[in-house]
């Protein structure tokens, strides 16, 4: 994949992160990795979203030196570094601090499978990990540590982290999880929760990557990305 081509995809799905109500001010960002060179790009840091173009996105190698850019990259830059480097099937990284999903984060809270989109979605609750500092790759360590299967995780005190096979899967797990959260919320003002029996999550989870899993599936993010399956 051309490195520009990666660059207005990246700039499109962080500009998406304000649509979908996601981020406010400078906080959050997006990143994606290219699958030929290895090369990452990401939000540069503390520009505001309506200042973002494709040309300021920042490139980095694994080891997070700046290769071309205008702007200092993202803090949170070696999180998703460590990321990449332990996990040669995430090409796309978001970061947010959506409101429902990260008040979970900041009590130190895991969210349980109680419905069945958590079950279609994640495969078993969405973990929260333990507080790290930002700016090294503390945080990225965590995640990598506790994630397991699902693709997000809760920071505590902190945010969310979506992982995902291209830029575009792993917004929509963003926008889901944020979803699915004020949903539970919501849902614990009404009454008592229960989770779904674990055969029931297996089998939703089983049935959605069946249905979808050789698909892409849309994320809602602007028509104008291009589709990144199957391209060099």
């Amino acid at each position: 994949m051309k490195i520009n081509i990666l660059r207005e995809i990246v700039y499109k799905a962080n500009v998406d992160l304000v649509k979908y109500g996601l981020v406010n001010w400078t906080t959050g960002n997006v990143s994606g990795r290219d699958p030929d060179s290895g090369l990452v790009v990401i939000k540069p840091s503390g520009l505001m979203f309506e200042d973002l173009t494709p040309e300021n996105m920042v490139t980095v190698d694994l080891q997070g030196k700046i290769l071309d850019a205008n702007y200092g990259a993202s803090t949170d830059t070696f999180s998703h570094l460590y990321i990449y480097k332990n996990r040669p099937d995430v090409m796309g990284v978001v970061h947010t601090h959506s409101n429902y999903a990260t008040a979970f984060a900041a009590v130190g809270k895991p969210i349980p499978v109680y419905l069945t989109t958590i079950a279609d979605e994640f495969g078993g609750e969405i973990p929260c990990g333990k507080y790290c500092r930002i700016g090294s790759d503390e945080v990225g360590k965590e995640i990598i540590n506790t994630i397991g299967k699902s693709p997000a995780i809760l920071m505590k005190q902190h945010g969310v982290y979506t992982l995902g096979a291209t830029v575009e899967k792993a917004f929509k797990i963003a926008v889901m999880v944020e979803d699915v959260a004020k949903t539970v919320w919501l849902a614990k003002h009404i009454g008592e929760l229960e989770t779904l029996p674990q055969e029931e999550i297996e089998a939703n989870f089983e049935r959605n990557q069946k249905r979808y899993g050789t698909f892409e599936a849309s994320s809602g993010l602007s028509s104008d990305i291009p589709n990144l399956t199957n391209k060099k």
